[in-house]
């Protein structure tokens, strides 16, 4: 079976927790006998290609036809609308419009005959102010791709609501079956305060899809009552965890008080403002934990003067955005992990945690809540609950072990091969139902 894969970022450039998954999924798809293209924004080039074969989008040259027909119905139909994204903007609108001057405008090649012209799109693969410009030019490229490709993949799969009109293109494209992924919804980032140009992209790629996949079943009830997508065609498939084979020494602490740390996206959805409440109530208790808050985004400045006006500064490390080994080294650095998720589609980071036998707190709103016996499982809202399940795991050695020990016996069973066998389900059965 050959897959035709949209996404928006890929080890080792990644934000957070999908590019992380999409490793993940394509190795675990390859060793289920699956091959898999994965087109991407921007590559650049040191991604891991043993298991699946990368597209730089930005190198795909767009073909267009006839400048007087299909060409100029494209063009007049084209509109590019600038937001601000309801994700975190991981790239500023200044640098955004400093790296679009000096690389895009400057690289696009303008139509080279009067009948017949071609354009190159350098993308920047970030999420900056201009996203659904992105968004749209990424979806001219699918098309072109799926053309170039053509007789080369039996279904396309697009991650998130960045790729879906890539996949709609594609599809519209090949004939071939779509399934698209929801690793997380527009409510699960904003709540009910939603973007709706977010939401109608989201919906539209779930309604022209043959399947959807979920991360959780919490996701597949949002995406049935919330989108109004075919119970009959949401699938749940739980994320998994990847095991590394390296032996790498672990890291020495320079300190001997506990540390119990937060790793994410100090956004809304995570909850940073809890952690921060807990962290307070703990210290009142049990001087000698430190906190670390380890990520970036929206709500940092706010957290910041939160840990200021409580007091607690001395107590509290921020180290900035991690990626790769630094997030292993801060997990293994870590007494107890807490993931006091709002709202959390899944939430990969946990795993990562119990992997490194750390101890886990997480909110009873997350996904990964679905698969794990042994966390400590609190409402993101009850500061009260999460400072003591924190004071518990510092204080109470047995307590921690036994958490510890049977977390990490249950996370080796999440193993992305057997989440791959799911998904190469879904793709057999859309495909089957395509050619009904």
């Amino acid at each position: 079976m050959r897959v035709l894969m949209f996404g928006w970022e890929f080890p080792p450039h990644i934000a957070g927790g999908l590019g992380t998954a999409c490793y993940g999924m394509t190795r675990g798809l390859a060793r289920n006998g699956v091959d898999v293209t994965f087109v991407m924004p921007h590559a650049s080039g040191d991604e891991d290609e043993r298991f699946v074969d990368i597209v730089n989008a930005s190198d795909v040259e767009t073909v267009f036809g006839n400048v007087d027909s299909d060409s100029e119905d494209i063009i007049s139909k084209m509109s590019f609308i600038h937001i601000d994204s309801n994700l975190v903007p991981y790239l500023s609108p200044e640098d955004y419009e400093t790296y679009h001057d000096e690389f895009v405008k400057t690289g696009e090649k303008r139509w080279e005959t009067k009948d017949v012209w071609s354009q190159r799109y350098t993308f920047s693969g970030k999420y900056g102010a201009n996203l659904l410009e992105e968004i749209a030019r990424y979806a001219i490229v699918a098309a072109q791709v799926a053309k170039n490709l053509e007789g080369q993949f039996d279904v396309i799969h697009a991650h998130d609501w960045l790729t879906y009109f890539a996949g709609i293109a594609a599809k519209r494209v090949s004939g071939k079956p779509l399934v698209v992924h929801m690793h997380a919804t527009e409510f699960d980032r904003s709540g009910e305060n939603i973007n709706t140009q977010t939401y109608a992209i989201e919906r539209a790629g779930m309604h022209a899809a043959d399947r959807v996949i979920a991360v959780s079943n919490l996701t597949r009830n949002i995406v049935i009552n919330r989108y109004g997508v075919p119970a009959e065609k949401v699938v749940a498939v739980h994320n998994a965890v990847r095991f590394t084979d390296k032996g790498e020494p672990w890291p020495e602490r320079g300190v001997d008080d506990k540390i119990v740390t937060f790793l994410g996206r100090i956004t809304f959805q995570k909850g940073p403002d809890y952690f921060v409440e807990a962290a307070a109530k703990v210290l009142k208790r049990c001087p000698n934990v430190r906190f670390v808050m380890a990520g970036s985004g929206d709500m940092l400045n706010h957290v910041i003067r939160r840990v200021a006006r409580l007091g607690i500064a001395d107590r509290f490390h921020f180290t900035g955005f991690l990626r790769g080994a630094d997030v292993d080294k801060m997990f293994q650095l870590s007494d107890v992990f807490v993931m006091p998720s709002v709202s959390e589609p899944f939430g990969i980071a946990p795993l990562e945690a119990m992997r490194s036998n750390v101890p886990v707190i997480i909110s009873k709103q997350s996904g990964v809540a679905e698969v794990l016996d042994y966390a400590v499982k609190v409402d993101y809202w009850d500061v009260d609950a999460m400072a003591d399940a924190i004071y518990g795991l510092v204080n109470y050695p047995a307590l921690s072990k036994m958490f510890a020990e049977k977390g990490l016996e249950e996370v080796t069973s999440l193993k992305w091969n057997h989440a791959s066998a799911k998904i190469k389900k879904v793709y057999e059965d859309a495909i089957n139902e395509c050619n009904k």
